[in-house]
């Protein structure tokens, strides 16, 4: 697992770790190593906006993002290059899934106006493990939506840096981000790089106490 520093609750697992949605022994093996309760709220993701409010665990609905203010309730996403965020403040832990459509259809604006629409503060984000600019190969169509956010591939192709898309929307917070590229790091599932099915999950939560 990934533990960003500073973080009270906040985790980025690694494919070694197995996707904790779907595994129950893999949910309670993460849950065991992270001392939180193996019952967890989680999302149909779909590359989309929407942000649920969590105040149980279980599937929460469709959507791309989730807060809570319930200690001890673990929200999870999972990926494989797009981009997972962990929002954290004193009273509210949240999580956010964020492909190139969820950056664009503002997701991460959408779960910190949900934050603070709540009368919530968000102190601190960060940006797990994702497919880097290295490697994020987009045609024109997507690249205009990412302006000042383009490069280029190792291989010489049009990319986005979508992480840095996303930091971008953060101006006032403190940003931990990974450096480390989903389709290079062999610890990390990839679906560009291997069409898997497989995903690592992204868990945060406000710690009990």
């Amino acid at each position: 697992m990934i533990r960003p520093p500073g973080f009270r609750g906040a985790a980025f697992g690694t494919a070694r770790e197995g996707d904790g949605r779907r595994d129950p022994a893999a949910r309670r093996a993460i849950s065991a190593a992270l001392g939180i309760p193996t019952e967890w709220a989680s999302l149909s993701q779909v590359h989309g906006a929407h942000v649920f409010r969590a105040v149980a665990p279980g599937m929460l609905g469709k959507g791309d993002g989730a807060f809570t203010t319930v200690p001890g309730l673990p929200l999870t996403v999972a990926t494989a290059d797009c981009v997972p965020v962990i929002l954290e403040g004193s009273e509210v832990a949240a999580v956010v899934h964020a492909g190139w459509r969820g950056a664009t259809a503002g997701v991460l604006l959408r779960a910190l106006e949900a934050i603070a629409a709540a009368g919530l503060t968000v102190q601190r984000a960060a940006i797990g493990p994702a497919i880097g600019p290295c490697c994020y190969e987009v045609g024109d169509e997507v690249a205009a939506r990412f302006p000042g956010f383009t490069a280029h591939t190792t291989w010489g192709t049009r990319s986005v840096d979508l992480s840095g898309y996303l930091a971008s929307q953060l101006p006032d917070l403190a940003v931990w981000r990974s450096d480390a590229c989903t389709y290079t790091t062999g610890s990390l599932h990839s679906w560009r790089l291997d069409r898997t099915r497989q995903r690592q999950v992204a868990v945060a939560w406000l710690p009990s106490g």
